[in-house]
């Protein structure tokens, strides 16, 4: 059985306190990044995707996040059909990042 799309900020601050290995995109535009940010994950607007797909396919998860949801869901929809299995979206995006994880990093 296919694994969800959907993964719950929750789950990726645990990914990130065990050192897990995996690549936390940020698929929001350069000027949201710059607004608020989680400390290690890498710039790729969604528009830039299929040029940057080689620094997906790494053998290792990738979770896709953006404001809200959708973009990131798109993106991992999108790398899933690239062959990318273990793409996840964060569910909320840096929104609810921002209201359940760490309250420090701004709401826009």
């Amino acid at each position: 059985m296919e694994q969800s799309v959907d993964i719950q900020p929750s789950a990726v601050k645990a990914m990130l306190d065990a050192g897990e290995d995996f690549l936390l995109v940020d698929v929001r535009e350069p000027e949201e990044f710059l607004l608020a940010k989680i400390e290690g994950a890498k710039a790729i607007p969604l528009r830039t995707l299929p040029e940057n797909i080689i620094d997906l396919q790494q053998d290792k998860p990738v979770v896709f996040m953006c404001h809200g949801g959708v973009r990131s869901t798109n993106a991992a929809l999108w790398a899933r059909k690239q062959g990318i299995e273990n793409a996840r979206s964060m569910r909320g995006g840096i929104d609810a990042w921002s209201v359940e994880i760490d309250t420090t990093i701004p709401r826009y």
